[in-house]
């Protein structure tokens, strides 16, 4: 198993570099089509990837979790709630600075206050993601005593419930829960098969090619939101991810991909306004007349232009844009006066 030289996992990063990329391409794609009117060709590689994209993403983010739910309150609370919950604040009063005209001739600048305060109730826009991880890591951490099988069926019973009480964190949680206990408590096995995967390439791509031609039939099909078969395109889609990050991982390639990976909230947290910019610009000349090929753009755009936001910022005050100040912590910080966002 490769590992960097700040003891991180490189096929982790790869993951997560692939997950945000796809998460980009899906919010690039689907808001191209809506001001379009019309879906150009990336709408079925969106469409491919809708089983798994989330679920790995969630898996991911439970699996270094055993490593820290046993620390006190104090310090896990610091570390898995408050951290999540300044850029949370942070980026939600920056969108709303950037939204907030458009919103105010709709509803007017009272309309405006309300809809901030909303959504610290119902997760704003793309940000639902770190709102509910939080939830997720102290939930986790409640009920750690509670027989492993037991939060696994209830993880399941709930996904296949298909919860839709129209508030996100209900919503999400009952749909993400699953996945994120599943890296936590089965992390020693998915770090195995990412180890057999580099130890078997050719075997892991055969896998890989019989995956990708199920999970397609099953979505082409429209049974891919099933109840039972979701859950399992989820939990296999996820095992797909890590393998193909693991492969991946063989070789200096996909730096890029992996780079992406590193600051995968970074993107996560930042692409909005690049993504939207140039969505605006393409759309409006006309200049590319390829919708598949605009939403493309857009994502590219979106994913280099957070990271050239980034760059930017770091060295200067600004920096505290992706980096958590000594304010923002439950405990004088040591070391570093910043935590990475990441």
């Amino acid at each position: 198993m490769h590992r960097l030289n700040d003891n991180r996992v490189d096929w982790v990063d790869y993951a997560k570099g692939f997950c945000i990329v796809m998460v980009v391409m899906m919010h690039s794609t689907l808001g191209v089509e809506l001001a379009a009117g019309r879906e150009g060709w990336m709408h079925a590689v969106v469409e491919f990837a809708r089983p798994f994209r989330m679920p790995d993403f969630f898996l991911i983010s439970g699996l270094f979790l055993a490593r820290v739910i046993d620390r006190d309150w104090r310090d896990y609370l610091d570390k898995k709630v408050v951290h999540f919950a300044y850029f949370y604040v942070l980026w939600v009063t920056i969108q709303f600075a950037f939204k907030a005209p458009m919103f105010a001739a709709e509803q007017g600048w009272t309309g405006v206050g309300l809809s901030y305060l909303e959504a610290f109730i119902e997760p704003f826009g793309t940000l639902w993601f770190i709102y509910l991880l939080p939830i997720f890591f102290v939930f986790i951490k409640l009920t750690r005593r509670v027989p492993w099988p037991a939060m696994m069926l209830l993880g399941a019973g709930m996904e296949m419930a298909h919860v839709s009480t129209g508030w996100t964190v209900i919503d999400e949680f009952a749909h993400r829960f699953v996945y994120i206990y599943t890296g936590y408590i089965f992390a020693r096995q998915v770090f195995a098969l990412a180890a057999g995967v580099q130890a078997r390439p050719g075997l892991a791509a055969v896998g890989l090619a019989l995956w990708a031609l199920v999970n397609g039939g099953l979505v082409m099909a429209g049974l891919a939101d099933k109840p039972g078969i979701s859950l399992g395109l989820g939990v296999i889609g996820a095992g797909a991810v890590v393998t193909v990050a693991a492969l991946m991982a063989r070789s200096d390639l996909f730096q890029a991909l992996r780079y992406c990976g590193r600051n995968s909230i970074v993107i996560y947290l930042a692409f909005f306004l690049p993504m939207a910019t140039t969505r605006a610009v393409l759309l409006k000349t006309g200049i590319v007349p390829d919708l598949g090929t605009v939403s493309l753009i857009v994502t590219a755009v979106g994913v280099i232009g957070a990271l050239v936001w980034y760059w930017a910022v770091r060295g200067t005050p600004l920096r505290l844009l992706f980096e958590r100040p000594a304010w923002a912590r439950l405990k004088p910080a040591r070391g570093p006066v910043l935590q990475p966002a990441e």
